[in-house]
C-alpha cells in the first residue's frame, strides 16, 4: 500500500507541472526526483498532508487563472495524488510524563482543480513513536466532517461502507482518510488529533513530532502570508524541575512552574518547517526513584473510583552491577517467515548476542511443525560460541508448513528452570497464529504461580497482521515480560532491537507494591507488574475504591540479587488527566485479558473506555460523519440552502449527519487460515473483511466441487489481481457456462419440452 501511495504521489507531482500559477511565483513548480535519487520514502508524508485524488487529468488546472491545457485522453487508474498547498499551520503539543497529545490545525486549498469540477481529497497523518489516531475534524464552506467511534453492534446498521483506501493505516504510523467531492479552489480547514510516546534514553525524554513539510506544499503566490505556530506544554509528572537540552525550533519560554513548562514559537515564514519538532528534557537521578499521582474521576466517567498512576525511573546505572542473563531465542521458521522476515530476525539476534557478557549464557530454538535446538544445554556467550551460533542460524533448516509453538516454549522454560543467580529470559518471535494459544497462556500462568523467585520472562514480538498480537501481549504480561510488534516489514529490525535492548537491560525485577497486597479495593490494569529496564521508565495504572493508602513502597530485586525498598511520594495530579494518559495502556491490557478469559464484561468495559477517550479498540469502529450546512437569514428563522447575493446570513449544521463506516483499523485476533497457508507478512492483498466473509460463505461448498486444489482465499486473491478487461471476459464466460448448465437442467427436468 505504501509503495502504491508513493507512486501515486509521484504521478501527482508530474500532473502538477501542468498548472500555471502566474508570473509571481514564490516557489518553483514541483519536480519529481531524478531516477537515481528516487525513493519510496521521499514521497511518503513526513508531516500532515492533504492530497487531491485525480482520476480524470482533464480537471487539473488553476482555479483562479484558467489556462489552456492540452487535451488528455483516458483516466488514471490508480488515481494520482497531487499534494495540496498549505496556507497556515498551528501545532499544539501537551506532554505528560512519557505521553504526548498532539493537535495540528491547518488550512489547505484545492489549488489544482478547476472551479467547475470537484475531486476527493485524501488526508495523511504521520505520527510519532507508538502513535494512536484520536480524531479528525474538517470544515468546508458547505459541509463539515468528523470522525467518531461507535460500538460494533451499532456499526452493523450502517449501510455506507468506505473502501479500504478511504480510511486506513498506510503504515503503522501513517493514518489516511478520504473526504469526498470537494470543489476546486475550496479552502479546507482541518484539525488532526493523535497521541504518541516520548522516547527515553540515559535519563532523558525526547519528543519527536513529524513536522517536515516538502517545498511543494508552500503556496506558489508570494503575496499569500504564511505563518506557523508551535505551542509546547510539558508536565513532567512526579519529576521536579525540567532541564530541557535540545530543541528543533527557536522557542521562547512562556511559562515555568516547577515541573511545568510552556514554550512558544511563531513566525512569518517564506517556506514551511523543514524539520520535525524535537524536544528533550532530563529527569536523571543516581538511584532508582519514583512516585504516585492520584486523581478523582470526572463527572462524565462511568467508573467513579479514584485513579492512580505510579511511575518508576531507572536512574543512572553507571558502575552498578547488572543481572547475569540466561537467554533463549525461540524463533518461528515456518514457510511464512522465509525471506525478509527471517533474515531481519537473524540479524537482530546476532546483534543481541554481541551485547551479552562472557558470563552470560544463551541458546537458540527454531520451530515450525518441528523443533530444532542449537545446543541441548545453555552455552556461554563467548566469541567462538556466538560465531558458531551465527553459522547455525545461516544454515537452511527444513521449513515446515505448520506452527507448533507450545513444545519449543516448554523446552525453553525447562532449560531455564535451574538458573540461580541470574534472570532467565525467552525471546519469542513469530508471524503466525496457533489454535492452542489460550492453553499456552494457562500453562504459563500456572508456571509463574508455582515457580521460584525469578521465573523465566517471556518477551514476545509479533510480525505482520496474521499473528494474534493480543495473545503475545498476554503471554508477556503473565511472565513479567515485554511485548513488541512489527506490523510493517520495514520496522522488524528496529522493533526487535528495541525489544532485545529493553529485555536485556533489566535493573529491577520482581517488583511489588506493598499496598496492592493488603488492599482488596485496588485494581491494577496489568495482572503482573513487569520488570524495570534502564531503557524506559515503568508506569503502573489502576483504580481504587475508597481511600488510597497514605504511603507506598515499591520492592524488588537488584542486579546483585539484593532486595531494595523504594519510597514512593504520593501527589495529587494537577493540570493533568490520568484517565487520558492511561487510556491507551488500559485498553491494550484489558483487551488481552478479555481475549484470554473470554469475558464479555471486560469487552464492554474496553468498548466504553474506547468511546469515552476516542482511542480505537477491537470492540469499536470508526465512522466518518458528514454534516451539511444550511443558510439562515439573521433577521428571520427561514432556512434555505442557497442564499441570495448580498444577504446577511450564517451557516448552521443540518440536523441528521450522514454516516460512513470505515474499515477495521485494529490488528484483530490473528488469522489461522493465513497461518495455515503460510502467507508471508506484507505479501497479502487487502480484502474487505465483510466481503471476504461473504465470499467464503458463498463459495465454501462450490470450491471443493470445482477444484480440489483451490480454496476460496486463492480465488479472492486471484480475482483481486485481475484487470478490468479480464474480469469482464471472465464474467461473460461464467454467464455462458451458466446458460449451458441451465439448458441442460431444463432438458433433464422437462424432456418432453425438448
Amino acid at each position: 500500500m505504501a509503495e502504491d501511495f508513493a507512486r501515486a504521489v509521484e504521478d501527482g507531482l508530474k500532473l502538477g507541472k501542468r498548472i500555471y500559477m502566474g508570473k509571481d511565483r514564490a516557489v518553483q513548480p514541483p519536480k519529481p526526483l531524478p531516477l537515481m535519487e528516487r525513493s519510496m520514502h521521499f514521497y511518503l508524508p513526513s508531516a500532515p498532508m492533504v492530497y487531491a485524488v485525480i482520476s480524470d487529468p482533464r480537471i487539473v488546472d488553476n482555479p483562479d487563472i484558467p489556462s489552456y491545457q492540452p487535451h488528455v485522453h483516458g483516466r488514471l487508474d490508480p488515481p494520482a495524488l497531487i499534494p495540496l498547498q498549505m496556507n497556515g499551520v498551528n501545532l499544539d503539543v501537551d506532554c505528560y510524563g512519557d505521553s504526548a497529545f498532539v493537535q495540528v490545525s491547518g488550512m489547505w486549498r484545492v489549488h489544482c482543480v478547476m472551479r467547475s469540477r470537484s475531486c476527493d481529497c485524501r488526508i495523511a497523518v504521520p505520527m510519532g513513536d507508538e502513535g494512536s489516531i484520536l480524531g479528525v475534524e474538517i470544515d468546508l464552506p458547505t459541509k463539515s466532517y468528523s470522525t467518531e467511534l461507535i460500538g460494533v453492534e451499532e456499526s452493523k446498521g450502517i449501510q455506507n461502507i468506505a473502501r479500504p483506501e478511504d480510511g486506513q493505516f498506510l503504515k503503522p504510523h501513517i493514518f489516511t482518510l478520504t473526504i469526498p467531492k470537494i470543489d476546486g479552489g475550496t479552502y479546507i480547514s482541518m484539525k488532526l488529533h493523535w497521541s504518541q510516546k516520548l522516547s527515553y534514553n540515559d535519563g532523558k525524554f525526547t519528543l519527536t513530532v513529524p513536522f517536515n513539510f516538502p517545498e511543494f506544499v508552500t503556496p506558489a503566490i508570494r503575496q499569500i502570508p504564511k505563518k506557523e505556530r508551535i505551542q509546547l506544554n510539558v508536565n513532567s509528572g512526579i519529576a521536579s524541575g525540567i532541564l530541557y537540552q535540545a530543541v528543533s525550533h527557536p522557542f521562547q519560554e512562556s511559562k515555568r512552574n516547577g515541573g511545568h513548562i510552556g514554550l512558544l514559537y511563531e513566525a512569518n515564514v517564506m517556506t514551511w518547517s523543514h524539520t520535525d519538532l524535537s524536544f528533550s528534557y532530563g529527569v536523571s537521578s543516581g538511584n532508582i526513584f519514583g512516585g504516585a499521582l492520584l486523581q478523582s474521576p470526572s463527572l462524565y466517567d462511568i467508573d467513579q473510583r479514584d485513579m492512580f498512576c505510579i511511575c518508576l525511573f531507572p536512574g543512572s546505572q553507571q558502575g552498578k552491577k547488572v543481572f547475569r542473563k540466561e537467554v533463549i531465542f525461540v524463533v518461528d521458521i515456518s514457510s511464512s517467515m522465509r525471506g525478509r522476515s527471517l533474515e531481519s530476525t537473524k540479524n537482530a539476534i546476532n546483534t543481541a548476542l554481541s551485547k551479552l557478557s562472557p558470563e552470560d549464557s544463551f541458546n537458540i530454538i527454531a520451530f515450525s511443525d518441528e523443533t530444532f535446538l542449537y545446543c541441548t544445554s545453555m552455552v556461554l556467550a563467548s566469541e567462538e560460541s556466538i560465531e558458531k551460533a551465527s553459522e547455525w542460524m545461516s544454515k537452511e533448516h527444513s521449513e515446515g508448513n505448520g506452527t507448533n509453538m507450545l513444545i519449543p516454549l516448554q523446552k525453553a522454560v525447562e532449560m531455564l528452570s535451574s538458573t540461580p543467580g541470574s534472570i532467565p529470559m525467552v525471546f519469542l518471535v513469530t508471524d503466525g497464529t496457533v489454535e492452542d494459544e489460550r492453553k499456552i497462556c494457562e500453562w504459563m500462568d500456572k508456571r509463574m504461580k508455582n515457580g521460584g523467585s525469578l521465573c523465566p520472562r517471556i518477551h514476545t514480538l509479533g510480525i505482520g497482521k496474521f499473528c494474534n498480537h493480543h495473545f503475545l501481549r498476554m503471554l508477556a504480561m503473565l511472565s513479567r515480560g515485554e511485548y513488541g510488534a512489527a506490523c510493517d516489514l520495514d520496522t522488524i529490525d528496529s522493533q526487535m532491537q528495541k525489544l532485545f535492548s529493553k529485555g536485556l537491560s533489566t535493573v529491577l525485577a520482581n517488583i511489588t507494591i506493598d499496598a496492592f497486597d493488603d488492599h482488596e479495593q485496588i485494581e491494577v490494569y496489568s495482572s503482573c507488574i513487569p520488570d524495570l529496564s534502564s531503557e524506559s521508565p515503568l508506569t503502573i495504572c489502576g483504580r481504587c475504591q475508597g481511600s488510597f493508602p497514605d504511603t507506598l513502597k515499591a520492592k524488588g530485586i537488584l542486579g546483585d540479587l539484593s532486595h531494595v525498598i523504594i519510597d514512593l511520594k504520593i501527589e495529587k495530579a494537577m493540570n493533568i488527566s490520568l484517565d487520558k494518559i492511561s487510556a491507551r495502556q488500559q485498553i491494550d491490557l484489558l483487551t488481552a485479558q478479555a481475549w484470554f478469559s473470554e469475558n464479555k464484561q471486560l469487552e464492554e468495559k474496553v468498548a466504553k473506555l474506547s468511546l469515552r477517550t476516542c482511542n480505537i479498540s477491537e470492540y469499536t469502529r470508526m465512522i466518518l460523519l458528514e454534516k451539511g450546512k444550511i443558510e439562515r437569514d439573521t433577521d428571520t428563522t427561514e432556512a434555505r440552502k442557497v442564499p441570495k447575493k448580498g444577504d446577511a446570513c450564517k451557516l448552521l449544521d443540518s440536523a441528521e449527519p450522514k454516516k460512513i463506516l470505515l474499515q477495521i483499523l485494529t490488528v484483530g485476533f490473528g488469522d489461522l487460515l493465513a497461518t495455515a497457508e503460510n502467507i508471508c507478512p506484507g505479501s497479502e492483498e487487502e480484502i474487505l473483511p465483510e466481503v471476504a466473509e461473504m465470499l467464503n460463505k458463498a463459495t465454501s461448498n462450490c470450491c471443493g466441487r470445482l477444484c480440489r486444489h483451490c480454496c476460496c482465499l486463492c480465488c479472492i486473491r486471484c480475482c483481486s489481481k485481475m484487470s478490468n478487461q479480464c474480469s469482464i471476459l471472465l464474467t461473460q464466460l461464467c454467464g455462458a457456462v451458466a446458460c449451458v448448465g441451465c439448458s441442460q437442467l431444463c432438458a433433464l427436468c422437462c424432456p418432453q419440452e425438448g
